[in-house]
């Protein structure tokens, strides 16, 4: 059994798969406030699910690039989680998520704000490039050397569908979390760590960065 989250972008949302299986899934759109709601939405996806925590043998959640601080309740919780139950917690790219159900060439870009966009190119759901943090002109630049078929998928997808005329867009604002478990389950149980691609905006007292 494997409960998976993600409350990197814009969304707190968790699963439980059981295999292939899936057992119960909640997204619950939101761009602030994942802190106060994750607790309570696992606890209703489990309940859904019919399992109880100890019945789960790993967690999975996303490390980025996203909000500084969303992607820092996921880590929190999911380490957390897996502390108490003695079971891996595994990290899965917010940009791999949203590309892992589509074939063919596919871009995850999401909308960093301040003219920048995250993103990553995939094939057949293979990573082909790795998650960067682009200016918007510059991200145009590299869409613009592809040919063939593309999908553009994310938030910031609308913002670079000009360049490629002919590409699939597909809105989204979050990852899947049955996605993001689906990633988990098949990959070594690394301890996770956050993904970060530029240096957060909030600083601390003093003008100092926040901690890693």
């Amino acid at each position: 059994m494997l409960l998976s989250l993600d409350t990197c972008l814009g969304a707190c949302s968790a699963a439980v798969l059981d295999g292939g299986r899936v057992l119960a899934r909640r997204v619950e759109p939101m761009t602030r406030g994942h802190q106060e709601r994750l607790a309570p939405l696992v606890a209703q996806v489990m309940a859904e699910a019919g399992i109880a925590f100890s019945q789960l043998d790993r967690v999975g959640v996303t490390v980025g690039p996203g909000s500084f601080t969303g992607l820092r309740v996921g880590l929190a919780f999911a380490k957390g989680l897996g502390a108490a139950l003695a079971i891996p917690v595994v990290g899965v790219g917010v940009l791999e998520a949203l590309a892992q159900p589509l074939g063919g060439t596919v871009l995850a870009v999401v909308d960093a704000k301040r003219d920048q966009v995250y993103l990553q190119a995939f094939a057949d759901g293979v990573a082909v490039s790795a998650p960067d943090a682009l200016p918007l002109g510059t991200a145009a630049a590299r869409l613009a050397e592809l040919a063939g078929p593309v999908t553009l998928v994310g938030s910031g997808a609308a913002l670079l569908a000009e360049v490629l005329p002919g590409a699939a867009v597909i809105a989204a604002d979050h990852a899947d979390p049955v996605a993001v478990g689906r990633l988990a389950a098949g990959r070594s149980p690394v301890p996770p760590r956050p993904l970060y691609l530029r240096a957060p905006d909030a600083k601390l007292p003093g003008g100092r960065d926040l901690p890693a």
